[in-house]
């Protein structure tokens, strides 16, 4: 016997194969893609702690810009301005303090000290700030800057002497570029005033971000305390001017403060050389952080500094390694039980094939009264074996048949393959359609599940379009607006053409509640529905509201009905025109009482070949503009609801298409907006 090839050897290689080969490739495959995995939940953590502090400081801009019109518009203000200098400053000192404002100081339209918060130094100050010229020229601004030395200390050497950072070596350095960091990163405000005798004069202020640890303890209990970090982790903020911190509450190893350190060179030329966000673990002060770096821009969009927060990556590199090892030892335990078990339940196997296959082994070699003998084994192959017992005892009587049997057996089989060729030809032919069929019925299936996955990255480009499109317009102006406008009809086209495909597709799973409705509040409820298309061209409205009835149908398919009415009118009038909205009790041809609802345009009219084709499943004369699907679907809705959708009438002077609704079994009122008066307005 082979013993490489026996059953035996293969049966205990497939039992240890898929243990100590397969199964820690496959593991460690999943391993790998947990690990990515976690980083870039990691990084996404830190993502979003960024956009936290990154808001936290646009809305220090803006409180503090608030908290300066608010002085410049205060009574007591105005009453100082022209009075008595140092009662100016005790005064804008006063309110500075209430604001959380570092200085508030009062300047001349050139820029000049008149009076300052803040003891300034001998010499005369002049400031030409962005946010100055801003506000000279009557427009309040805030920004963050940075404040140069000689500025900050000719307004305030206290705020010098607090702005004053001690730069600290790298490792490995011998002596940084400068020793001190004298420059201050500034959140500046400016709004105009009037002056006595009308003179333009500007209020400015700032806050001091330099060593400003309510700012950095703000970002950190905002993001990082409570249920902001759950596994040990401790969170780090820090402000950065140009690549040195400023502001932190990181601790060096004897405990100070880390402000005067400064970012690696990857990270500054990422951020303040390229102006992009930065997101990865990084080594920040004296340990493993999971980093996120976002650029501080001044006035003319350039990097001037950073905003970073961060969390110590040591908790989660613990429990990462932790929940490895688990699952390494987990593998070598379920390896350990099972190859040891499987050889014991194996074992009952190899002896019956064994002995059968001796047994056949003797019969080849001429020895009829050869049998496997297997015993006491009741499973599958025990009976097997004793079946090959039973087979070889008739082998000898039926060797004898076989002879004779052989000359029918031909003659039968060239029957039976005449057969056979026939019924394999007739089974191909069937298996072919039903192959078609199930080819027919996946495609539908697939074609709906492709319009419900759409749905979902469409509904996030449409929220996302809408905030670049306050962004970019507020930064830009108006120049991107009709570029904007047309993305935004575009995703409304997809989006149309999704939702048009499933209705019709499916159009039992859109069925829905029904509820008593009053025709013309109806209408009236869905005219705001296309107002971004009304907006668009002169359209006057009219009503003609007749109806008494009630109907029983649901809400949102009657107005998606009603909706692709309006729109195909106010397509057919793209210079402008009537929109005619009516209603009136009216009966159908077989006299069952029931209510029309009517839109009319003064459009070119319909002509006679595509009137005849209009409810057609994707017929459209709007080419790409269109799906074809609008009125088909509203003809569905409108039959599903034993109603009817028609064209009323049209020519050379427009449309009227017309909806009719049966009307509710419930009892009606007397009169709903029965009214006939003729209202009409018209929409710019």
């Amino acid at each position: 016997m082979n013993r490489v090839r026996s059953v035996r050897h293969r049966l205990l290689l497939i039992a240890i194969l898929p243990m100590v080969v397969i199964l820690p490739m496959i593991v460690g495959v999943l391993i790998y893609k947990w690990d990515k995995r976690f980083d870039e939940l990691l990084s996404s953590k830190v993502g979003s702690d960024l956009k936290i502090a990154g808001q936290y400081m646009n809305q220090l801009l803006i409180n503090d810009r608030a908290s300066l019109a608010a002085i410049a518009d205060s009574e007591s203000f105005h009453s100082a301005v022209g009075g008595d200098r140092d009662a100016l400053s005790t005064l804008l000192a006063s309110k500075a303090r209430p604001g959380a404002l570092d200085f508030i100081a009062l300047l001349d339209r050139d820029g000049h000290l008149l009076a300052s918060s803040e003891p300034s130094s001998e010499k005369a100050v002049l400031l030409k700030w962005p946010v100055i010229e801003k506000a000279v020229n009557g427009v309040s601004d805030v920004q963050v800057g940075v404040v140069q030395e000689d500025d900050l200390r000719a307004l305030s050497p206290q705020l010098a002497a607090r702005a004053e950072i001690v730069r600290l070596p790298e490792p490995g350095e011998q002596a940084p570029p400068s020793t001190y960091e004298r420059r201050a990163l500034m959140i500046q405000a400016a709004t105009p005033v009037n002056l006595p005798g009308q003179q333009p004069g500007v209020l400015v202020a700032g806050t001091l971000l330099n060593h400003n640890a309510h700012f950095i303890d703000q970002i950190t209990d905002l993001i990082y305390r409570g249920n902001g970090m759950r596994s040990g982790s401790t969170g780090i903020a820090s402000l950065f001017l140009g690549d040195t911190r400023i502001s932190t509450n990181a601790k060096l190893p004897g405990g100070r403060p880390a402000s005067g350190t400064r970012a690696s060179a990857e990270v500054a030329a990422a951020v303040l050389g390229q102006g992009r966000t930065w997101l990865a673990k990084a080594f920040v002060v004296n340990d493993w952080y999971v980093s996120g770096y976002m650029p501080i821009r001044d006035s003319e969009g350039v990097p001037v500094g950073m905003l970073f927060v961060g969390f110590s990556d040591e908790p989660f590199a613990t429990a990462r390694r932790n929940a490895i090892g688990m699952i390494v030892l987990g593998c070598l335990l379920v390896a350990a039980i099972t190859v040891p078990l499987f050889l014991y339940i194996a074992r009952g196997v190899f002896r019956p094939l064994e002995k059968m296959d001796a047994a056949i082994a003797r019969v080849n070699a001429g020895d009829r009264n050869a049998r496997a003998g297997a015993r006491g084994s009741n499973d599958e192959i025990g009976r097997l074996a004793s079946q090959l017992d039973q087979m070889l005892n008739q082998l000898q009587d039926n060797e004898r048949q076989l002879v004779a049997w052989n000359e029918e057996l031909n003659t039968r089989v060239e029957e039976r393959t005449a057969g056979l060729l026939l019924a394999n030809r007739q089974l191909e032919e069937a298996t072919q359609h039903l192959i078609v069929k199930e080819k027919l019925a996946t495609i539908g299936e697939i074609a709906a599940g492709v319009a419900h996955e759409i749905n979902n990255p469409l509904a996030v480009m449409q929220g996302n379009l809408e905030l670049l499109r306050e962004a970019v317009l507020q930064d830009s102006g108006p120049g991107g607006k009709e570029e904007f406008d047309l993305i935004e009809d575009q995703i409304q086209r997809i989006s149309t053409i999704v939702s048009k495909l499933l209705q019709f597709s499916k159009p039992s799973e859109h069925a829905a509640e029904y509820e008593l409705l009053e025709p013309s509040s109806l209408l009236l409820e869905t005219l705001p529905l296309v107002q971004h298309l009304t907006k668009r061209q002169p359209v006057m409205i009219e009503k003609e509201f007749h109806s008494t009835r009630l109907i029983k149908a649901n809400r949102g398919e009657i107005q998606q009905i009603l909706v692709n009415m309006m729109i195909n009118a106010l397509h057919a009038m793209p210079g402008g025109g009537v929109l005619g909205l009516a209603t009136e009790d009216t009966d159908d041809i077989h006299g069952a009482p029931g209510v029309a609802l009517r839109i009319s345009d003064t459009g070119s009219g319909i002509p006679q070949d595509i009137l005849e084709r209009i409810f057609e499943p994707f017929f459209t004369t709007k080419h790409r503009q269109g799906t074809g699907l609008g009125l088909s679907i509203s003809q569905m809705l409108a039959s599903r609801h034993r109603g009817n959708l028609s064209v009323a009438s049209t020519g050379p002077a427009g449309t009227v298409v017309e909806l009719w609704m049966p009307e509710a079994a419930e009892d009606r009122p007397s009169a709903l907006n029965s009214s006939n008066d003729k209202n009409e307005w018209r929409l710019e």
